[in-house]
């Protein structure tokens, strides 16, 4: 057992082994693949590699592949904010005069620290029938978020994971100081010597050395991932494993411009209430046996990354692949609970939480689904693991998830936010909901079935019908799909108005087209 550089025991053999082990895999499998780094305070101190980076070259994955960072960027963001000194508790209205008021008033803190009730941007144009594959400008997603007419809920009171609060703060940081990827190399990337990073603006941009990401189809295919809207600060960074073991080694060691920055991105926020969350800027606080990890995910479609931090053992891991259906967190906490000598939680029991659909007992249009050791909430599944006293937990501290049953119920919290789910039984659709709907502020509809039974969304050859899944007291559930990615709305029928929710996005409002002459 090796010392990694920090007061705790950390056994670098155990951990490169299992490491090895998940890329063997790769490679025996013959398909796409990833990397999978060591690293202390130094920098890398074991790689391994497997699969491919592109099936039509056959180009193996190695240390210095480039892959799309995805979310791994909003640390990146978050730590020029800090270097910049921006007050956090400014308001993004003061500096982007264009939001409606609601998102003006929201802080610099919670848009960074997911606390903000910031609708998506993505999840939200999803919503008006246009799906995550459609080319959308940087521009046309600004003008599209300044005009959402509110906050998922109010800031402070819960926390849900949204990529708009990183968008914005890009948008007035970009106003002070220049183009973001100049500011981040002059300040960050040349001084630590990471060569590699780079900042496409849209999917097409040329990318030197960039793995392809693939989806598997089900039916033994791979197909490439494809993503339409502009990357942004929130996820668009690409670079190797290597440089991004760099970059986190320097923030274990506090080099250069990272100089205390670790301990502020990984300071937990607090609600409004006082109570602590499990996300800081950019980086989420993990449990593993008596450990709290650092890190963070990254999902693009093809790509599914996550990093693992031990302040405490002074070491990580960095995993990044180019398969969009692996279990990436999973993964990297296996690698670093070898290290550490950690029992991982095991996962709920199959009897812990009946399997089902359920729905909000007060009638709003919140629901879960339980099947096969996860849960899904608003149509964003986590996997459960066996908590203290009977709970079922998720290990995400962006999808902190704690239920069990409770007589016929489901009982809980969803992101710090309290919750009592009922079993979905007898609901049925309602003919009333029947004709066109329209939201006049973001120019879009949908048409529900004579017999309230389907959905009838997009136009042209995206037009599609789908069956609505109903859930009792006015609402029901539809589910679409974007190459790899899906969509489960719920709609909430209510007062001559259509709601539409989901986890990211629950402010847009559909009303009967009103009648001319």
């Amino acid at each position: 057992m090796a010392e990694a550089g920090g007061t705790l025991r950390f056994d670098r053999r155990a951990a490169a082994a299992q490491a090895d082990l998940i890329c063997a895999g790769w490679e025996a499998a013959g398909g796409p693949g990833g990397a999978v780094l060591l690293l202390d305070r130094d920098g890398p101190i074991h790689a391994a590699c497997g699969g491919l980076a592109d099936l039509a070259q056959g180009l193996p994955v190695t240390p210095d592949t480039t892959f799309r960072w995805a979310s791994i960027t909003k640390q990146v963001l978050a730590a020029l904010v800090l270097r910049a000194g921006l007050d956090l508790q400014e308001t993004l209205g003061r500096h982007i005069p264009e939001l409606q008021p609601e998102l003006g008033a929201v802080t610099l803190d919670h848009a960074l620290g997911m606390t903000s009730g910031l609708p998506d941007a993505m999840e939200a144009a999803w919503q008006t029938q246009v799906p995550p594959s459609t080319a959308m400008s940087r521009i046309m997603l600004f003008d599209f978020v300044a005009r959402l007419p509110g906050l998922n809920y109010p800031q402070g009171t819960e926390i849900s994971y949204t990529n708009t609060g990183y968008r914005l703060v890009q948008h007035l940081l970009e106003a002070r100081l220049g183009a973001l990827g100049e500011v981040w190399r002059d300040a960050f990337f040349q001084p630590l010597g990471l060569a590699s990073l780079r900042f496409p603006e849209n999917w097409t941009d040329p990318v030197p050395g960039l793995a392809r990401g693939y989806w598997a189809d089900g039916r033994g295919g791979w197909h490439e991932g494809w993503y339409g809207p502009h990357l942004s600060a929130s996820g668009g960074l690409a670079g190797s494993a290597r440089d991004l073991a760099g970059w986190l080694a320097g923030l274990l060691a506090g080099s250069g411009p990272l100089a205390g920055l670790l301990d502020l991105l990984g300071a937990p926020r607090r609600l409004t209430d006082g109570r602590e969350t499990a996300y800081g800027l950019g980086l989420g606080l993990t449990p593993l046996g008596g450990h709290q990890l650092l890190g963070h995910g990254g999902s693009l479609p093809g790509y599914k990354n996550h990093v693992l931090l031990s302040r405490e053992a002074g070491t990580g891991v960095v995993l990044l692949s180019n398969r969009e259906e692996i279990d990436s967190l999973g993964l990297a906490l296996s690698v670093m609970a070898a290290g550490l000598g950690a029992s991982q939680p095991p996962p709920v029991a199959p009897d812990a939480l009946p399997p089902g659909l359920y729905a909000s007992a007060d009638g709003r249009p919140f629901w879960i689904e339980v099947a096969e050791g996860s849960v899904t909430f608003l149509g964003t599944r986590e996997r459960l693991y066996q908590g203290e006293d009977g709970w079922a937990v998720s290990r995400s501290p962006y999808m902190w998830i704690k239920l069990r049953q409770d007589g016929a119920e489901i009982i809980g919290e969803v992101n710090h936010a309290a919750y009592r789910f009922l079993p979905v039984e007898d609901a049925a659709c309602d003919p009333a909901w029947a004709g066109e709907w329209r939201d006049a502020l973001v120019g879009s509809g949908f048409t529900i079935g004579d017999d309230g039974r389907s959905i009838a969304v997009g136009a042209g050859p995206l037009r599609s019908t789908l069956p609505l899944t109903p859930l009792g007291s006015g609402r029901a559930l539809f589910r679409r799909a974007d190459g790899p990615w899906t969509q489960q709305p719920c709609l909430m029928f209510r007062d001559g108005m259509a709601r539409m929710v989901t986890n990211r996005c629950r402010v847009l409002e559909f009303r009967r087209p009103v009648s001319v002459g």
